[in-house]
């Protein structure tokens, strides 16, 4: 018999791998069970329900992404066109890697369940919410710094641009699911950052007007 903190973590992590790849729907908790090598009144020792350990999951990747994603490339000494552009990278990489183990790009963990289940479960919606706020809160504080260096017009709103940019991303991580192809997230995460060059050439254009 394993550790109990093994056996709980092996649920989250099959949970993770399971419902990443396919849906929440299409994923029960005997099959679960037996991804995890755990007996069902295991489960329910830990989790009173699906939806628990699917939160559980959810707070895990979000750690994980700030922790191997955000933190360092948002916190790093490099210029902030580089900081997305390493972000989108990191981004086409991951995806293409899951392409390569699964057959499928998967798709983003969080806009597949927020896309599955928001008219269906108030919860799981709450905390993929709560998420995406935070997400571009990190967004919020690099645009800032944008402005002040110049790499984006003074007018930007640093609000709305980085809830834009979270939603672009999400587009693209979409539309790469869609046609099973993760390269387009590297074809149009350079569009992302061309729309910046694009936003600052417009306004200094105006300007000298």
């Amino acid at each position: 018999m394993g550790r109990t903190s093994d056996t709980k973590e092996n649920l989250i992590n099959s949970a993770i791998e399971l419902i990443g790849t396919r849906s929440y729907n299409a994923v029960g908790v005997q099959e679960l069970c037996e991804h995890a090598g755990v007996k069902k009144g295991s489960f329910y020792h830990f989790f009173p329900s699906k939806r628990d350990l699917t939160l559980e999951a959810l707070d895990l990747i979000w750690k994980k992404f700030k922790e191997e994603t955000l933190d360092p490339v948002f916190n790093s000494d490099a210029s902030t066109l580089d900081k997305f552009e390493t972000l989108l990278r990191r981004s086409y990489e991951y995806q293409s890697n899951r392409k390569d183990c699964t057959g499928c790009m998967t798709g983003c963990g969080f806009g597949n369940l927020a896309l599955e289940l928001s008219t269906q479960d108030e919860e799981i919606r709450k905390k993929i919410e709560v998420i995406f706020c935070e997400w571009t809160k990190y967004l919020e504080l690099v645009i800032v710094q944008a402005v002040k260096e110049g790499v984006l017009p003074p007018e930007t709103d640093p609000a709305a641009t980085s809830q834009a940019m979270v939603a672009y991303i999400e587009g693209m991580i979409l539309l790469g699911k869609t046609f099973n192809d993760p390269y387009m997230l590297k074809r149009l995460g350079e569009g992302v950052l061309q729309l910046c060059i694009s936003r600052k050439e417009t306004a200094e254009a105006y300007s000298v007007g």
